[in-house]
């Protein structure tokens, strides 16, 4: 499977543009030979818009039809954010559209940021769904939940090959795109695709730094700062070679770990 991640702006505060920007990058992304298209955290309407437009924007799932019809007319695979509405408030939520059209897997984000998410939204996460997709088994995270080890190991311990994260990062946490998704990857033994923003966006600014890294650790993509798009191959017998070769989970020694569940 050959995965594109869209690193940029997108549009701010207006679904229609977010919608066309996306069945362009992923008409792009389909030119050159991707399966499968990721982009950023509230991509469709920005992430730091505040809770009176995030609420104005929200959407719930059967609103993504522009985006599954895009999918399904370039039979392409596509991950993004969105605000989605549910009972009447905002969850952080990305998606997992299959290249039919067909949602696979839609998530919340888990983990809040600081005042700006809690202002936004209201509903979050309770689990950590998984689809399968190619022969792979996927999963998804959003920014925050990437920095906390347990949501990925929960993922890793169901079996994900890939885990995929839209992010919104800001100044100044360039450690979290350089050294820490190369460590999660490493540590779980995953595909990891890490996509942000780039530019500024009503005073925040992002770092960019977008990655897909390897099972091994191997940053195998990294974008810079600006707007870019980047590609890998997921290679399943690599991903197996490197989990014989460091069989972190058959090493493993759950009986010793209870007190970090607390």
């Amino acid at each position: 499977m050959k995965i594109a991640l869209y690193q940029g702006p997108g549009c701010v505060n207006d679904l229609e543009a977010g919608f066309a920007h996306l069945r362009a990058q992923a008409a792009s992304a389909k030119a050159q030979g991707a399966d499968l298209l990721i982009l950023p955290e509230m991509y469709l309407s920005g992430y730091n818009i505040g809770p009176q437009a995030a609420l104005a924007l929200a959407i719930p799932q059967s609103g993504l039809a522009p985006a599954q019809a895009a999918a399904a007319d370039l039979n392409i695979a596509l991950v993004f954010g969105y605000p989605e509405l549910v009972a009447g408030q905002v969850a952080n939520a990305a998606v997992l559209i299959g290249p039919d059209g067909r949602i696979l897997l839609n998530y919340r984000k888990t983990h809040l940021f600081g005042d700006l998410d809690r202002d936004m939204f209201k509903q979050r996460g309770q689990d950590f769904p998984v689809a399968e997709l190619g022969g792979l088994k996927l999963g998804l995270l959003i920014c925050y939940d990437i920095e906390f080890p347990e949501p990925a190991r929960t993922l890793a311990l169901a079996g994900v090959d890939l885990l995929l994260v839209p992010t919104a990062q800001m100044e100044p946490y360039e450690q979290v795109a350089r050294h820490v998704i190369p460590a999660r990857a490493y540590e779980n033994q995953v595909y990891l695709a890490y996509a942000n923003h780039s530019g500024e966006e009503n005073g925040l600014g992002y770092i960019g730094l977008s990655s897909i890294c390897g099972p091994n650790g191997a940053v195998l993509a990294m974008a810079g700062t600006g707007e870019e798009m980047i590609f890998a191959e997921i290679d399943p017998a690599h991903h197996q070679a490197v989990r014989q070769a460091d069989p972190f989970f058959t090493d493993r020694r759950p009986g010793l770990y209870g007190p970090i569940a607390g």
